[in-house]
């Protein structure tokens, strides 16, 4: 006989989600919702099963009076192998209704998490590049990743188990009633004392829990630094180790101290629980059997004073639980906020209503008084005009900072113009097709970046369909072919992340023999000859 089905501690906000609170609105709840609604049929039958297996987590209580009373005080034992066998069946019932209600949560918050991870993936695809520059790399995995994924846990966890929690005390209550109302008063006038104190305990091991983690952090941040192939590299070129250590070793000692703590709490939280989760079922004794023995109370037996310690031990787990639901409905809301957030945000770069593609591009570029900057205020652009004929190449030559990077970007609309424009075959390349217009530039990066797959994989990036004799003729127009010749595994071999196991000049020209497979009308070189 289990106290309520996911009941768990305490939980507390921390200050900064106190400060944070997001404001909850209709227009929240109902976009919540919006995602709900299409599996709501079987979301209203994962609640129906937790409903049903409340009632029958009742049972096998209320049958151990009548197996006391009935069974073993008056000595017969068919009928308390029947209540045995009736309740193992009902014990065997409720939990295939677990099982039901498992499978159809992890089902519904499974397909919630899917679509909302495909509606941020395709919004995020859409974002300039200045979203990616300005938020941080860690900040959008972590939207992607750890906050939807977390809304698995709102709907199989705080929205089931809220659910589960409430039917339980419901159905708890109802049966202590109906056994001794007196009783019944006692049991839910006592749970306050088991509430009161083993949640302050809990306030304190909450915040030492914090503490450590955030020192927990501070180390792992400082390995992640310090033991990276790059890390490691700078420690040694400056001597640092020493001090390396020092700066370890105090956080070291830090997260020790506060385990101890932590430790010393823990046993105090499991003492507090101990303590007053066994006063209740005493003084329930103590009150039936001043009842039974002092008052003569007929109506009262040893069986009926069984079943309500059982239902009031049934009853400290949902209390304890449903006092966390304001923390764990604000985690919630502060979950779905962060991530409509992102989802909310503009796309600053798209194609405008009844943007054109050409029939043909011969892709003579101009740039026509063009001005522009990164952030407000800030010009790295100013009144700049030129031409490049189209089957031309040109070279654009300046010093570090001057905006040469910045007119690639232009060209290739990852940013936009502030003022001016500019144009390839006479036609502003904001009333081109967005995808069309990318599609007739290649480009290759001051940093060639590689995906963690093999040759061939980052060669078909650019050219799905292309040949395996299409694929030799680009890496040998790049100068790559003999290097990959040479190679066990030609072009299945595997480059690592990032490119890692070629050198800067190979992964160069593995770059440009990828833009040569994509054949476009214009490429742009973006100092993508630096390593060679």
């Amino acid at each position: 006989m289990n106290g309520g089905r996911g009941g768990r501690g305490f939980r507390f906000e921390t200050e900064e989600e106190k400060q944070n609170r997001p404001k909850v609105t209709k227009k929240l709840l109902a976009r919540i919702f919006s995602y709900l609604k299409p599996y709501w049929p079987r979301l209203l039958l994962s609640l129906a099963t937790i409903i049903a297996a409340a009632v029958l987590d009742v049972f096998p209580s209320i049958l151990t009076g009548r197996m006391i009373d009935d069974g073993l005080i008056k000595g017969d034992f068919g009928l308390l192998a029947l209540l045995v066998s009736l309740a193992a069946g009902v014990m065997i019932t409720s939990s295939l209704l677990g099982l039901l209600e498992n499978y159809l949560n992890t089902s519904v918050s499974q397909h919630i998490v899917r679509d909302m991870k495909n509606s941020m993936y395709a919004h995020l695809q859409q974002m300039s590049q200045r979203f990616f520059t300005v938020n941080k790399q860690g900040d959008i995995i972590t939207r992607m990743t750890g906050d939807i994924d977390g809304v698995q846990g709102v709907i199989s966890g705080t929205l089931t188990r809220t659910v589960s929690n409430v039917a339980v005390l419901i159905v708890s209550i109802l049966a202590m009633v109906q056994k001794n109302w007196l009783l019944a008063l006692v049991g839910v006038a006592i749970l306050p004392l088991f509430i009161i104190p083993t949640q302050s305990v809990g306030k304190r091991r909450w915040r030492l829990t914090m503490e450590s983690q955030e020192k927990h952090d501070e180390a792992n941040q400082q390995l992640n630094e310090t033991l990276s192939v790059s890390g490691q590299q700078l420690v040694k070129i400056f001597t640092k180790e020493e001090e390396e250590y020092e700066r370890y070793a105090h956080v070291n000692e830090t997260i020790r101290k506060l385990t101890v703590k932590e430790a010393m709490a823990g046993r105090w939280f499991r003492m507090a629980i101990g303590t007053f989760t066994n006063l209740g079922p005493m003084l329930i004794y103590l009150i039936g059997g001043f009842l039974i023995i002092k008052k003569g109370n007929t109506g009262l037996s040893v069986g009926d004073v069984t079943v309500m310690v059982t239902l009031l031990t049934r009853m400290y787990r949902p209390v304890s639980a449903l006092l966390s639901v304001p923390v764990d409905f604000s985690r919630a809301m502060a979950l779905f906020t962060r991530i409509f957030d992102y989802m909310d945000m503009p796309v600053e770069i798209k194609s405008k209503k009844g943007a054109v593609k050409l029939d043909s591009m011969t892709g003579e570029l101009a740039f026509h008084r063009v001005e522009f900057g990164y952030n407000p205020g800030q010009t790295i652009l100013n009144d700049v005009s030129f031409t490049v004929p189209a089957r031309n190449m040109t070279a654009i030559v300046g010093p570090s900072g001057s905006g040469k990077t910045t007119v690639t970007n232009l060209v290739m609309r990852l940013y936009d113009v502030r003022g001016g424009s500019v144009t390839i075959d006479g036609v502003d390349v904001r009333d081109l097709d967005l995808k069309y217009l990318r599609q007739q530039i290649g480009m290759v990066t001051q940093e060639a970046y590689l995906f963690n797959g093999s040759i061939r994989d980052n060669l078909l990036y650019a050219r799905a369909d292309a040949t395996e004799a299409q694929l030799i003729h680009a890496c040998r127009e790049a100068n790559i072919y003999p290097l990959i010749e040479s190679l066990p595994q030609g072009l299945d071999t595997l480059v690592g992340n990032r490119g890692i196991k070629l050198s800067g000049g190979e992964k160069q020209r593995l770059s440009i023999a990828r833009v040569i497979l994509k054949d476009p009308t214009i490429i742009i070189f973006d100092e993508a000859t630096s390593s060679l």
